[in-house]
């Protein structure tokens, strides 16, 4: 008898740690789940629009692609160079033709197609797919709504216009994809930004670490596979 109730006893032992073996896997299987893929967020606003070589670029012709979304102006004196700087070392670093970047300029009177180009070839956008886009500003204040990223209404000087920072990746289907932060929340979409710390958490215009270049460049890659 006591050898049959070692048994069993020995059977209530073993079962909570199969138990724990089979929750601890499941964690780390959802923990490689969350790293290796990434949230479809929505799918792409319909937009039409018109790019620095004056011609129509629309969400259709980007299928096909892996693209990024900003909403800039060409004036913007603050975070805008920051964000073109660091679109242009992702544009260096995708040596990919079906790669692409949609800037939206949100001061489309002062931003004409003219406008655009100069400003495209002053900051080295060389690639064919990097579109600058212009037209009807209430139009491209819906279609910021529609992304859900802010941009401010226009000021008398253009120079005022407050937009946000962020950037959107939008995958070959056209859909809006991200990461999962440590917390395995969708992040939903990448800062444009540069920072004074490398976790990403105090934003300046000159820091010196710019942690969501880093990860959109790995994302990118994920889609491009």
């Amino acid at each position: 008898m006591p050898k049959n109730k070692q048994t069993t006893n020995k059977g209530k032992v073993i079962i909570p740690i199969a138990v724990i073996a089979l929750l601890f896997l499941g964690i780390g299987i959802g923990m490689g789940y969350f790293k290796k893929n990434l949230y479809t967020v929505m799918k792409v606003p319909d937009f039409e629009l018109t790019d620095q070589n004056n011609k129509k670029i629309t969400n259709k012709d980007m299928l096909g692609k892996v693209y990024l979304v900003e909403f800039f102006y060409s004036k913007c004196p603050t975070i805008c160079p920051v964000m073109n700087t660091n679109m242009k070392a992702i544009q260096n670093q995708i040596n990919s033709s079906e790669f692409g970047i949609v800037s939206i300029s949100i001061d489309p009177e002062n931003d004409t197609p003219e406008a655009l180009k100069e400003h495209a070839n002053r900051i080295g956008a060389k690639s064919p797919n990097w579109h600058f886009l212009t037209g009807d500003r209430t139009y491209i204040g819906n279609l910021a709504d529609k992304f859900n990223i802010y941009v401010g209404d226009k000021e008398d000087d253009a120079e005022s216009l407050n937009h946000s920072g962020m950037i959107a990746l939008v995958d070959q289907e056209g859909n809006i994809r991200c990461r999962y932060n440590k917390e395995n929340m969708p992040i939903l979409y990448y800062s444009g930004l540069n920072y004074e710390d490398p976790e990403g958490k105090n934003p300046r215009l000159n820091g010196k670490y710019h942690p969501d270049r880093e990860i959109l460049i790995e994302d990118i890659k994920k889609l491009l596979k």
